[in-house]
């Protein structure tokens, strides 16, 4: 009888450790608290981002606003007014046109270079308005993403450096 008691307590299952769930509560907890750490003490780029501080006001500032020149610099651009462009836009009830008129401001070292090269912007320009689509034009924040994307590939064609911003004058879509 007693063989019997001693046989059944061995073929008992053995009680499971809870070490492995309280260290994984412990590394929740830690975790947990890292990033809070991480994101308050602004280590981690979400949320709120101040300039860093060694970066001056005049390098933030947005486009459009006095970024230091001087009134000599500002006195030594020249501006080459472009013929106007005009592109059919195909639509669906029939043909639109677009009126595109600009001007390239440059500085007065680079004006008779860019004078030379005015064919090959009209050209990339030309190129580039024909390839959009209706819906590109019509969206309210259009013209600063088309202004970008044009002055970008002037900037190619003409040369890093030599024509510092593009005007536009007419953008008329009838």
């Amino acid at each position: 009888m007693t063989d019997a008691v001693v046989d059944t307590e061995q073929d008992a299952p053995a009680k499971k450790s809870k070490m492995p769930l309280i260290i994984g509560v412990v590394l929740a907890i830690a975790g947990a608290g890292g990033g809070f750490f991480a994101v308050q003490s602004g280590l981690l780029p979400f949320g709120q981002s101040a300039a860093p501080e060694g970066v001056k006001a005049t390098e933030v500032a947005p486009e459009g606003v006095d970024n230091g020149e001087s009134a000599e610099d500002i006195a030594n651009l020249a501006f080459i007014e472009m013929e106007p462009i005009i592109i059919s836009l195909r639509k669906a009830s029939g043909l639109q046109h677009l009126r595109f008129r600009s001007q390239l401001e440059v500085d007065l070292a680079h004006q008779a270079e860019v004078e030379k090269i005015l064919p090959r912007i009209v050209d990339v320009l030309n190129s580039y308005l024909r390839a959009l689509e209706l819906e590109d034009l019509t969206d309210p924040m259009a013209l600063p993403k088309l202004r970008a994307q044009m002055l970008r590939r002037i900037n190619i064609a003409a040369g890093q450096g030599r024509v510092r911003d593009l005007l536009i004058m007419d953008f008329v879509l009838n």
